[in-house]
């Protein structure tokens, strides 16, 4: 499905629809450029999967824990690394019992399309508001 947001709160509304659809055990993989919309997009999840807290970016800190009603965001930035640090982050443990969102995930395509069931996500900047997001979900 292709879909045109222009602005990010339509970004947001967007996430927050779709996390209406992800259950337990899903990945959801975000591909763009900086400044695209993907942490927004995230935010949009949160807020659909019932999280109060403020979502930032986990660039420094590779993953962010977010707490939900019934499930727990993981949130992923793989832009300052070669790939996915499996060594040292155990995804399938947070998938047992929330959802993971990568950033940059095609840093380790191979890794992350292992997984089922996933949304991929791809950003397209159309102008300084205005998205196009491809979404194809995998099941």
């Amino acid at each position: 499905m292709i879909t045109i947001t222009k602005s990010p709160e339509e970004t947001t509304e967007l996430a927050k629809e779709i996390a209406k659809k992800i259950t337990s055990g899903t990945v959801v993989l975000l591909e763009g450029e900086l400044g695209a919309g993907k942490t927004q997009f995230v935010k949009g999840l949160a807020e659909g999967l019932g999280i109060d807290e403020v979502v930032t970016s986990p660039t420094f800190v590779i993953v962010n824990e977010y707490k939900g009603k019934d499930l727990t965001l993981y949130h992923i930035d793989l832009y300052r690394l070669d790939g996915f640090p499996s060594e040292d982050i155990d995804i399938d443990e947070m998938l047992e019992d929330g959802v993971v969102a990568v950033e940059w995930w095609e840093k380790d395509r191979d890794f992350f399309r292992a997984y089922k069931p996933r949304l991929e996500v791809y950003f397209k900047i159309l102008d300084d508001k205005t998205r196009q997001l491809k979404l194809d979900w995998v099941k």
